[in-house]
């Protein structure tokens, strides 16, 4: 049976929050073609085992990592504890396949937990439900495994269950090993390869057995955005099974309409979006979204009452990329002044503006205005009546209500002005706070 008031209270900081770092970080940082590269070019295993014994991120200094995240406006922030490739950045007494066994010989998830609880931020870890070296896991005819297409392994025989069991003491240890956890990110379930096939609500009991406060994704189910295609027992239908998580991660997309469950309420979700085009570091891909653009669809997020989880893909030295932290600086100027439209806000029921988005929190509205407009602001759906105080949120001033023979043609309209420059205050997005009466 779902625990709604369980759910609700464990879900509080993760909607208030709103913003995080999303930590894509292995072996596959010096290869430099994207996490995904075993995979894509099919790399044996042993070719793969060169990158293990040469690890060393001489310069990796989680602190910094988490000072960049803190200073961008970031809450919370998730790591790769394990991805597909198998190898485990943090101490697992259950494989030598580990970052202590490299030349690097430190447990990075114990330093990364470290340092982001320092900064005052919240703590997640990402943990693959694939696993390309482990010997158990299906090689031949798997749709994803480096060796699906290679004959050798066609007639070998695995025991699944005990992959299942390393898995799970595995994710124990995280669990266990580590203090508190805030949030759990599993990656990744397709085909018939979803659900109970990972023995999922074994898993999640185990997890809340340590950890009953942590969240989930819904990543132990296909991540689907369709009630009919995610079925019975997901997040959208309104009643969820044990092991369909807390949120919805839609991957470099944000819904165009937000998320809703059957019954048409709000689902909490989290869009992921690399900065480039690739998770891991890739040292070619230079394709990186404007920090404005960023900005933008943090807003869109929050204004379809969703978080933005944007990743960084640290080189192989342990250095977040210069375009990468350039972007987070602009985005934390942004936020310094402009937080408290993101933070505990949530969507409105008004109508999108056209010059922009409408975020919300209790007893205020947060006009976001990216574009210039010809004349005064339109607070359209806001009756002048209901409006206690307008200010310019980016430094506090005053904005007072437009009053004259071009506004008395539409009535119905609260417009405000920004004054007599053409321009905007912040051409990026210029927030108006709108702190409304209190009702009787």
């Amino acid at each position: 049976m779902f625990d709604r008031e369980a759910y609700n209270r464990r879900m509080q900081w993760y909607l208030h929050d709103r913003f995080g770092m999303f930590i894509h970080w292995g072996l596959y940082a010096i290869p430099a073609r994207g996490e995904w590269v075993r995979s894509q070019e099919q790399i044996p295993v042993e070719e793969y085992e060169a990158f293990f014994k040469e690890f060393n991120p001489v310069d990796f200094d989680p602190h910094k990592w988490a000072r960049a995240a803190k200073e961008a406006g970031m809450n919370y922030a998730v790591l790769t504890a394990k991805h597909h490739d198998g190898f485990c950045l943090f101490d697992s007494a259950l494989t030598d396949y580990k970052s202590t066994n490299t030349p690097c010989g430190r447990d990075l998830v114990r330093e990364y937990l470290d340092a982001f609880r320092a900064e005052g931020l919240k703590v997640g870890l990402y943990y693959s439900l694939l696993d390309w070296h482990h010997p158990d896991y299906p090689h031949y005819g798997d749709r994803h495994h480096p060796m699906r297409e290679n004959e050798a392994f066609k007639n070998h025989t695995y025991d699944f269950d005990r992959y299942l069991s390393y898995m799970h003491g595995q994710v124990k240890e995280l669990c266990t090993n580590y203090g508190k956890i805030d949030l759990f990110w599993f990656d990744f379930s397709y085909d018939d390869m979803s659900g109970e096939k990972w023995k999922a609500t074994e898993l999640v009991r185990m997890i809340r057995s340590y950890l009953p406060d942590v969240l989930i994704d819904n990543r132990m189910t296909v991540n689907r955005m369709d009630q009919k295609q995610e079925g019975t027992g997901s997040l959208l239908s309104g009643d969820p099974a044990e092991y369909s998580g807390d949120f919805v991660s839609p991957e470099q997309i944000i819904p165009p309409e937000g998320i809703r469950d059957v019954g048409g309420n709000p689902v909490a979700w989290e869009s992921c979006i690399t900065m480039n085009n690739h998770w891991g570091y890739c040292a070619a891909d230079k394709h990186y979204k404007p920090a404005d653009m960023l900005i933008k669809k943090l807003v869109e997020c929050v204004s379809k009452n969703g978080n933005l989880l944007l990743n960084v893909g640290p080189d192989a030295r342990g250095n977040i990329p210069r375009q990468s932290l350039d972007i987070l600086r602009r985005i934390g100027e942004w936020m310094h002044h402009s937080s408290a439209s993101i933070y505990g806000c949530g969507g409105s029921e008004l109508p999108k503006p056209d010059y922009g988005r409408i975020t919300a929190a209790p007893g205020r509205l947060y006009f976001h205005v990216m574009e210039p407009l010809v004349g005064f602001v339109p607070l359209t759906g806001v009756r002048t009546q209901d409006i206690e105080q307008i200010r310019l949120l980016c430094d506090g001033s005053e904005l007072k209500i437009a009053d004259n023979w071009i506004t008395e043609n539409y009535p119905d309209v609260t417009f405000v002005s920004f004054g007599e420059s053409p321009l905007l205050p912040d051409p990026v997005d210029t927030v108006i706070e709108v702190q409304l009466k209190k009702m009787d």
